[in-house]
């Protein structure tokens, strides 16, 4: 079921950012000769008009062949040359690659916005003024590797609801905690460096209390004992119509500032020879963190999609051949020569940052199966 709801996701996200090339493209008269759902091999098709529309064997998003988008002598000087893109003024040229990246965005806004409305999870304190959040809980935010936490089996999104001092094994003391939040939980912690503890959790969907004993270890500085998580208080906010949108745009520029910090320092520490794939999570991991959305609620499905749109829309603008960034990048430096690059040029770059990204994809999602075992 995981693997169903991940590809419909990344079909969508893709087929969004697609059409946003091919409305600008036929909105300025270039022709696009097919839009594919899928990646070939071709099933089967129809043509509408002059546009032929296929739905090919790998459902693994889709594509809109732009006629002159890769300049030959048929699309620069061929008879339909008015209607290639190459042949297009460079402003024109650029609104098309940028609208694939700007309709990830806004569905990225769009899905926080319905999220918000439907009831969207938020962290106490960030909050919009006047509507407060409900059903709050301490929600774990992260897991540490090799932790007490994830030995235990405690995972991200699970909600405390209790904690309890193991007096003996199957004995607890029954007082307890009854006040729960992020510095209630670790004080309780810190106090019981030399007992063991129950931590009662409630995960996604699921109203039974489930538990998980653990005792608590020293961290590296050596003085305060921890079970090794991060925690928030998580509540429920749900917005209004027109508040909804504008807390949705917001949250889109946050997780955008958010990623591209992200994405900086990842290649700088790249560069640097420091870089690790331990960070990076391909399809194959992209699978269980559906599985883990859909297990928490529609709701946190969407702000999944939404974050992976974000994603989605900021790789397209990076700088490099192939993706739409590469080619904003070569229409910039047209304009500053004032002629054209050698389409030779354009395609074997293009061509051979495809491969590149190609072998990156396989590298990742070899690590991604790596962890799994």
């Amino acid at each position: 079921m995981s693997i169903v709801i991940f590809l419909i996701i990344l079909l969508i996200l893709v087929l969004v950012h697609e059409s946003g090339h091919f409305f600008t493209a036929k909105k300025f008269g270039i022709r696009v000769d097919e839009f594919g759902f899928g990646f070939p091999p071709k099933l089967f098709g129809y043509r509408y008009r002059e546009t032929e529309y296929t739905f090919n064997l790998l459902p693994l998003g889709g594509f809109v062949k732009i006629f002159g988008e890769n300049p030959d002598n048929e699309n620069t000087n061929g008879p339909d040359r008015e209607r290639s893109f190459v042949n297009k003024p460079r402003w024109q040229q650029a609104i098309v690659l940028f609208a694939g990246v700007f309709a990830n965005f806004v569905l990225a806004w769009l899905l926080f916005s319905i999220g918000f409305m439907s009831g969207l999870p938020t962290a106490v304190g960030s909050e919009s003024q006047g509507y407060p959040v409900y059903d709050v809980h301490t929600v774990i935010l992260s897991v540490m590797p090799n932790s007490p936490a994830e030995t235990a089996g405690l995972k991200s999104g699970d909600k405390i609801v209790s904690l309890l001092t193991v007096l003996f094994p199957g004995e607890v003391d029954k007082e307890g905690i009854s006040d729960i939040n992020p510095e209630t939980v670790k004080s309780f912690v810190i106090s019981h460096k030399d007992h063991a503890i129950r931590i009662g959790y409630i995960r996604g969907k699921n109203s039974e209390i489930q538990y998980a004993e653990l005792s608590p270890v020293v961290n590296v500085t050596g003085e305060t004992p921890s079970i090794g998580i991060s925690m928030d208080q998580i509540g429920i906010a749900k917005l209004p119509f027109l508040k909804a949108f504008k807390e949705g745009a917001y949250l889109t520029c946050y997780l955008t500032k958010g990623t591209l910090s992200g994405l900086y320092g990842l290649i700088t520490m790249g560069l640097q020879g420091r870089g690790s794939l331990a960070s990076i999570t391909g399809p194959v991991g992209m699978v269980g963190i559906v599985n883990d959305a859909y297990k928490f609620g529609f709701v946190y499905l969407m702000s999944f999609a939404g974050l992976i749109s974000v994603n989605l829309g900021i790789i397209n603008l990076l700088p490099f051949p192939a993706l739409d960034g590469g080619r904003l990048f070569f229409l910039l430096i047209e304009k500053i020569k004032g002629s054209r690059i050698n389409p030779q040029v354009t395609n074997t770059a293009n061509m051979i940052g495809f491969g590149i990204l190609l072998l990156l994809m396989l590298v990742v999602t070899y690590n991604d199966v790596m962890k799994l075992f």
